[in-house]
């Protein structure tokens, strides 16, 4: 099912309808998925500041964000606005072009990713054959704006921010990509909507958690180290490098690395989701509950129940996630670099090759349990 084109095939059949040619139908298009794109991940990056900062307090028996709004929900906003305000300086002595270029080249790749990102089962901008592997290539290209924010401000914690983060991505890199590859081939598909279609039909039993118990782990080990959270927030370490790479940045620049920093988090835990807990599936197949009810399966009122329940499943799966990841913001102590760089070489890559190639005798051995 390719829901990306046909969502985009009945917005151009409805403008040629109104009169307009085929040309300018596809150019009125174009922007519409990028703004949509844009205003979910920007309303996710909220959603997530706040909830950070509420389970945070809520750890710490404090309150929180209390006045901003209806229990401090605005004040995430408030925070953007003043980063927005705020005067961007560039250090005297600094490369201004690759001190610019550098929050860009975080941002835009993080964006990018949200285009193969299931939301539903209709609900996807592009679904491309290769979507899982767009995403672990544009994940990549991130390291490389640190590493240039680290290097263009001309300051030696800042540089070792970068180079720390470049080391960080390279190490999970690998063990992240071998544990997408293991469900790919359990999926035989590379697009993220077979992926989700392959888990279903059973509810929570078909999920991929249950036949991946080791890649889950990787997986989300590497996805934390990737998105720099505790406990893998080496690069801007505050006891030991300041901000790190974003010691010298400040207003717009800075909160580029800010929302870029959120966004990965909330893509990484949309991708778990797809890859291990069955997207937009139900724990309980709403197909299966319909057919035991004797409601029929092209009813109206239940394909829009479907498609209500499945954008819930998908959200509350991904915000699961994200309050697992700040709760271990609180639990678990900061590791050293070395013990960082020895986890994702010495441990985590031998596991995920070993359950790969498991993964891959299994599928040969038994192919229909498997994905064959």
């Amino acid at each position: 099912m390719n829901s990306g084109i046909d969502l985009q095939g009945s917005f151009i059949e409805s403008l040629k309808d109104l009169g307009l040619s085929p040309g300018v139908s596809k150019v009125l298009w174009m922007p519409l998925p990028m703004l949509l794109m844009i205003l979910g991940a920007t309303v996710g990056v909220l959603v997530c500041v706040w909830l950070e900062r509420k389970v945070s307090a809520a750890v710490q028996q404090r309150i929180g964000p209390e006045y901003a709004g209806p229990l401090g929900v605005l004040q995430p906003v408030a925070d953007g606005m003043k980063l927005v305000f705020k005067e961007d300086i560039i250090p005297a002595k600094a490369d201004g072009i690759l001190f610019t270029l550098g929050p860009v080249l975080v941002v835009l790749p993080v964006f990018l990713s949200y285009l193969i990102v299931p939301f539903g089962q209709n609900l996807i901008i592009t679904d491309l054959n290769v979507g899982i592997f767009l995403w672990i290539s544009l994940s990549s290209i991130a390291p490389i704006g640190l590493l240039m924010s680290g290097y263009s401000s001309n300051n030696k914690y800042s540089l070792l921010g970068g180079l720390r983060a470049a080391a960080q991505s390279i190490s999970y890199e690998i063990p992240l990509a071998f544990a997408v590859l293991a469900i790919v081939l359990m999926s035989n598909s590379l697009s993220t909507i077979d992926i989700v279609d392959q888990q279903s039909g059973y509810g929570i039993l078909g999920w991929n958690i249950w036949r991946q118990p080791v890649g889950f782990i990787i997986f989300w080990i590497s996805a934390l180290a990737e998105c720099e959270r505790l406990p893998f927030d080496l690069p801007e370490a505050e006891e030991e490098l300041v901000a790190g790479y974003q010691t010298e940045y400040s207003g717009m620049k800075f909160g580029l690395f800010y929302v870029g920093s959120y966004v990965n988090l909330v893509l990484s835990s949309l991708v778990f989701a797809i890859l291990y807990l069955g997207g937009w599936e139900s724990p309980i197949p709403l197909e299966k509950l319909a057919d035991w009810l004797g409601i029929s399966e092209t009813n109206a009122t239940l394909e829009i129940v479907t498609a209500g329940v499945g954008i819930t499943m998908t959200v509350f799966k991904t915000y699961f996630l994200v309050f697992f990841a700040v709760l271990l913001r609180w639990t678990v102590p900061r590791v050293r670099i070395d013990q960082l760089l020895n986890l994702g070489w010495k441990f985590l890559l031998p596991i995920s090759l070993v359950n790969l190639l498991l993964t891959a005798a299994l599928k040969l051995a038994f192919p229909v349990a498997f994905g064959g």
